[in-house]
């Protein structure tokens, strides 16, 4: 016998309340909790068959022989390719060519494998439009609209299918829930069969997910945690290029990201990162600073771009586009504290640009220079600033400093001006280095 009862669940996030809630404490939106009804079964588990624990020294381990995504960047953000019964999520905002890459990926994949693509939200004859435009035509590509999630286990263990991609899981539903697809319980149960249709059957699945407004993936929070890999594209879709960004890896690194340039025929990978967010950089104009970071193990040399202007307004504007705000203010107080420059009277603006997002604190040099370059109307030598900056105007030492230098010497910067901690470890390279200890020396260095 199983007994109903009833719960209320955000949809934004998933978060649980017993009682319908005006405002959600987890997320702090409004009027978003919905009534669920659940099957709770009243039946005893103790019938089932024993399962017993195995010593770890039995246990037999074997080499992961990973699929060739044929794609170098898609590659990487996998950890090498795609692994025989792994769980893959693909979040991103709508438009931005999730479906796209996944059909691309399903394309390269039948080569091999019997693939099917599962869609909930288009008609074969719309995935036939796109995969047109694509020059898809693979023979052991299927494709399938289907929204019941026990029919489509049907077809795969039926036809015996290696690569399953479901877009999107908001879609798909199972019978046994009286929800609506979509929903709380309906997402969370649907991941639990298919992460069980995976494991069991060595299964590759990809699974399209949304995003909430503020970017978060849509639906309970126990989606991610079910998953092996998380992977989350951004960008903006004024710009034709794309970022996927590992956020979770059991096989692999995590916080690896893959740079891809939207095209008519499709997502095209991008091999040579730094030279795309560089290319169009003038040297000779002030406020202008380069940065080297990284994301996972891949140095990226962006441009950092600032503008300090008079104000006749109090208080003065602060306006940051793909860096962390307040970590603009706490770099300002340090100037104005450490240095003297007074800010209380200017506007200041900062951009990343090429529509990147960037949370390394080793740009924090790179964000000074730029306003330092604005300020004084003088354009910096042509080099790679490297370092974090610290409250008491110290820089202070970043890693994986060999890395950053030798991207910087491979694009033909002069030098790298480091944190004097990263000098010893920075002198096997060629590069000009420019060690300073603290935003005086830099300053010193840089000629204000």
């Amino acid at each position: 016998m199983a007994r109903i009862k009833t719960k209320y669940f955000c949809k934004e996030c998933g978060q649980e309340s017993p009682r319908w809630l005006g405002k959600c404490p987890a997320c702090g939106e409004w009027n978003t909790f919905a009534e669920e009804k659940i099957s709770v079964s009243s039946s005893s588990l103790t019938d089932r068959g024993a399962v017993k624990a195995a010593p770890l020294s039995e246990i037999t381990s074997m080499e992961i022989e990973r699929l060739d995504t044929g794609n170098g960047e898609l590659n990487r953000v996998l950890g090498g390719g795609a692994v025989p019964g792994s769980f893959v999520l693909v979040s991103g905002e709508p438009g931005i060519g999730k479906s796209t890459l996944l059909l691309q990926l399903a394309d390269y994949l039948s080569k091999e494998n019997n693939v099917l693509y599962v869609s909930g939200e288009e008609s074969a004859r719309q995935i036939k439009i796109r995969a047109d435009r694509l020059g898809i035509s693979s023979s052991k590509l299927h494709i399938l609209t289907e929204t019941i999630l026990h029919r489509i286990r049907e077809i795969v263990l039926q036809d015996n299918y290696q690569v399953l991609v479901i877009d999107s899981i908001q879609t798909m539903m199972l019978e046994d829930l009286e929800s609506a697809p979509g929903s709380v319980s309906q997402v969370r149960e649907g991941a639990a069969f298919l992460m069980k249709l995976a494991k069991e059957n060595h299964i590759i699945i990809f699974l399209v997910g949304h995003i909430t407004k503020d970017g978060n993936i849509a639906g309970p929070r126990v989606l991610e945690h079910m998953v092996d890999t998380v992977l989350c594209f951004e960008g903006d879709q004024h710009y034709i290029y794309r970022l996927l960004r590992t956020i979770k890896n059991r096989f692999g690194p995590a916080n690896e990201i893959g740079v891809f340039e939207m095209r008519g025929s499709g997502l095209c990978e991008v091999a040579n990162t730094s030279e795309v967010f560089l290319g169009s950089r003038t040297s000779d104009v002030a406020g202008s600073a380069v940065a080297v970071t990284m994301e996972g193990s891949r140095p990226l040399l962006v441009e950092i771009q600032a503008l300090v202007t008079p104000t006749g307004f109090n208080p003065p504007r602060r306006t940051v586009n793909g860096m962390d705000y307040h970590r603009l203010l706490m770099l300002l107080a340090v100037l104005d504290k450490r240095i003297g420059n007074v800010f209380y009277a200017r506007d200041v603006f900062i951009n990343i640009a090429g529509g990147l997002r960037i949370d390394d604190p080793a740009v924090d040099l790179a964000i000074i220079g730029a306003i330092l370059s604005a300020m004084n109307d003088t354009p910096l030598p042509k080099l790679a600033l490297i370092g974090e900056v610290g409250l008491t105007g110290e820089l202070r030492g970043v890693s994986q400093i060999e890395q950053r230098i030798k991207e910087a010497e491979k694009l033909g910067f002069e030098g790298c001006m480091i944190p004097s901690v990263n000098n010893q470890a920075a002198l096997k390279s060629d590069c000009l280095i420019y060690a300073a200890g603290t935003l005086e020396e830099a300053k010193k260095y840089l000629k204000f």
